[in-house]
């Protein structure tokens, strides 16, 4: 029995449209992103976001953003 063997690319160009009919837009990049990794360090991006400052801080910041005008 012989099989053939098809470049990942082509596999790819061939499920997305799949995917897309079948589940949806958002379905589709949902079930996508539980394959995909996260780019860079979130601990030195932390340290650098939050740096010098405590949680209470931080969660003023956030409170603040939140209101109108």
């Amino acid at each position: 029995m012989s099989v053939e063997v098809r470049p990942l690319v082509e596999i790819n160009q061939r499920a997305m449209p799949l995917l897309y009919r079948e589940l949806g837009i958002v379905d589709a990049v949902r079930f996508l992103k539980q394959f995909m990794s996260g780019l860079g360090d979130y601990t030195q991006e932390r340290e650098v976001l939050f740096a010098g400052r405590t949680l209470e801080q931080i969660v003023d910041e956030i409170e603040q953003m939140g209101k109108p005008g």
